[in-house]
């Protein structure tokens, strides 16, 4: 069963959001605030500008990057924001370009930590330094450690729990969990929360950059295992790839999902996908450079020290025809 105290903190976090919001709608014109009115906000903040690094693990062609992004963008054109965005899948390289930020002096760094092993020290210097860090996404068990003020984003061990509950309320007793990212963290946490529900789960590891061997691999597997009653993606291009090997190979198996995107919210309003656990990547980026503005005008600091959490959100047939118009838009 799913802890209470963590919902209270998802339902608390998604009231704060919006106050925030409320809070940086204020000041003047010009570039800043056509921008602003561009992302459909209104007046710009009529603080002085600052500069805010958003550096992630994307990697090439997941769509959901891009949704994070885009709620970056809006906070940052209605707060006065030049916003920088950079990205790695490789942690190394990926605390390379936070190396380079502290070098920018810019001053607030928002940065995912899938790999925290790999950018610790980057992101203790950039602490060290006096730029105020949030992460996101992935890492909230070492963020504060590592000098962030607070974290955005969904418990992975909540949402996969949330998972596996939902596949045993649907009689669902033999999944696979495929990763697509070995060595990130939040993945092996995922898979980790729907094996503490079904302790049957398995996990299956596939090249995420290739997805002709994200098919062949999961086809193979389907085809060998017989029991398989279950196949679940963690993102949503990764869960669209595995739809169609499971499509193609005949197999019965349900597909159940982490995470959205406008193609995966079509597919379980057509019943190809049984559900997804969104953990709402636009309040994640939104959140964090707002987090950052309100820290550098104020010294607030959101979270009171403890994560705010994002999701889990269960999206299922019952509501994907809504949450599809707000991902067409680009904010689910």
């Amino acid at each position: 069963m799913l802890k209470k105290n963590a919902w209270r903190k998802a339902a608390a976090a998604a009231m704060l959001l919006p106050l925030l919001a409320v809070a940086g709608c204020s000041g003047s014109g010009g570039r800043a605030a056509a921008e602003a009115e561009a992302a459909g906000g209104g007046q710009v903040a009529n603080t002085p500008e600052i500069t805010v690094a958003l550096i992630t693990h994307a990697g090439p062609g997941d769509t959901f990057w891009d949704i994070v992004r885009k709620g970056a963008e809006e906070a940052a054109a209605k707060d006065n924001v030049d916003l920088l965005y950079s990205s790695d899948p490789d942690g190394g390289r990926q605390a390379q370009l936070v190396e380079q930020a502290i070098d920018q002096r810019v001053d607030g760094i928002v940065v995912t930590l899938a790999k925290p092993e790999a950018l610790s020290s980057a992101v203790r210097k950039a602490a060290d330094a006096g730029i105020p860090v949030v992460s996101i996404n992935a890492g909230e068990d070492v963020s504060a450690e590592l000098g962030a003020f607070t974290h955005f984003g969904a418990n992975d061990r909540l949402a996969g729990e949330a998972v596996g509950q939902r596949l045993v309320e649907e009689g669902l007793d033999r999944p696979i969990c495929v990763i697509h990212e070995q060595g990130n963290v939040g993945h092996e946490a995922r898979c980790a929360g729907v094996k503490q529900v079904i302790p049957g789960t398995e996990n299956l590891y596939v090249q995420g950059t290739d997805m002709t061997q994200v098919a062949s691999t999961v086809t193979a597997k389907l085809q060998t295992s017989g029991d398989i009653d279950a196949v679940i993606g963690l993102g949503a291009p990764f869960t669209l790839t595995i739809a169609s090997a499971v499509r193609e190979t005949g197999h019965t198996a349900k597909v159940a999902s982490f995470d959205l995107n406008p193609e995966l919210a079509q597919g379980i309003a057509d019943g190809s996908v049984l559900f997804t656990v969104d953990q709402q990547p636009w309040l994640q980026g939104y959140g964090a450079v707002e987090a950052i503005w309100q820290y550098t005008r104020g010294g607030f600091q959101v979270g009171g020290g403890q994560p705010v959490l994002t999701g889990p959100a269960i999206i299922d047939g019952s509501n994907a025809g809504e949450v599809l118009d707000h991902a067409r838009d680009g904010i689910r």
